[in-house]
Formats: C-alpha cells, sequence, structure tokens
C-alpha cells in the first residue's frame, strides 16, 4: 500500500502591475470630487453668512438708489441727501423685531431730523399696501418710506433679512451696519460718530 502523495500546491499568480497601478487611480479619481465637495461644505458652514456682506461694505460708497416715496409718490435719490448723516432702515409690515425697533426710530428722528440727520425706510419683501396698514395703526411714518419693487436696492445693501439699519456718513460712505432691532442708545451713538465725521 502506498502512501498518496500530496498535491502540489499551485502558487498564486502575481497580479500584474498595471492592474494595481490602475485601481489606485480609479480610487484617487473618485475620492477627488467627494474631498473638494467637503472642504466646499466645511467653508460654507464654518462661516456666518451675514458677516462677509457688512464687512464687505463698511467704509465703501452707499449705493445710490432712486425709489418712490409709498406716502408722496415722488422719487428719492440716495444722492440728493449727500452733506448729511443718512440713517436707512429695511423692514417689513410682517416683521415683528420691526415693530419693537421702530418706536427707536422713531425717537431719534424726533431728536436728530431736526438737525440734519436725514431718515429714509425700505420696504423689504413687502407690499405697498402692507406698510399702509403698519402705518393706519397710529404708527408714525413721518420720513420717506421707500418702495423697492424686485429688492434690488436690499441686494445691493447685502440685506438678508429685517429689520436691518444701515448708517450712512455726509460724505456718502456706510459707517455701519445694524442687523437686527437698532436700539435707541445704539442710534443715537451711530449718529453722533456721524456727525462727528462732518465736523
Amino acid at each position: 500500500m502506498t502512501d498518496a502523495q500530496p498535491e502540489p500546491r499551485q502558487e498564486s499568480q502575481p497580479v500584474p502591475q498595471r492592474w494595481t497601478d490602475r485601481r489606485w487611480r480609479v480610487v484617487v479619481i473618485s475620492l477627488v470630487p467627494v474631498l473638494l465637495l467637503a472642504a466646499l461644505l466645511g467653508f460654507g458652514l464654518g462661516r456666518n453668512p451675514r458677516a462677509t456682506p457688512q464687512a464687505q461694505l463698511i467704509g465703501k460708497p452707499a449705493p445710490d438708489f432712486a425709489l418712490k416715496d409709498m406716502h408722496t409718490g415722488k422719487t428719492v435719490h440716495l444722492s440728493d441727501f449727500r452733506g448729511h448723516p443718512v440713517v436707512l432702515n429695511f423692514w417689513a409690515s410682517w416683521c415683528v423685531d420691526c415693530s419693537v425697533e421702530h418706536p427707536n426710530l422713531v425717537g431719534a428722528w424726533q431728536r436728530f431730523g431736526n438737525e440734519g440727520t436725514v431718515f429714509l425706510s425700505v420696504l423689504y419683501q413687502d407690499t405697498p399696501a402692507g406698510a399702509a396698514g403698519f402705518c393706519s395703526k397710529g404708527v408714525v411714518c413721518e420720513w420717506p418710506d421707500l418702495y423697492d419693487p424686485g429688492g434690488r436696492t436690499a441686494l445691493n445693501y447685502g440685506v438678508t433679512g429685517v429689520p436691518e439699519t444701515v448708517f450712512i456718513t455726509p460724505d456718502g460712505r456706510i459707517a455701519a451696519k445694524q442687523i437686527s432691532v437698532a436700539s435707541y442708545p445704539l442710534i443715537e451713538r451711530r449718529i453722533h460718530q456721524m456727525a462727528g465725521e462732518r465736523a
């Protein structure tokens, strides 16, 4: 009786180098779009979407506009107020914070309006009927209230929501921008700063 001979072990065939290289190329090419997308998302999520437009505007010339005053029907040009500090407020009748802020603007207008500071309001994503309804409730709406059809002016000022208030120096530059409710002390301080620049 003879012993069974073990079957010879078959050596595994080496993978050709070109196949290995091709696999790595496919892996790398597949990962590039994923990594780029992750980098873009990480950059976008890490930024404050409101901070950049604000920072870019400060110190720059305020974009001029020609908008119709909803009270008088007259066209108002920002450039007409060169030489005066301007408080430019973006608001909407549906905005709760705008209702909270409005008395602060009224108080500042009553204090500084006769001293050369110009107050302007621009309606944001709202209708003239909505604005009229707001003013019909006994609310003081004495300064020009401007209609911005298409929202181009708001876009030029980097407005992303309301209320937002832009403070424009007598020489037509943007001194500051307040996002959310502007308190009376803040408005007062900004007006004094702009008046100091004029002096």
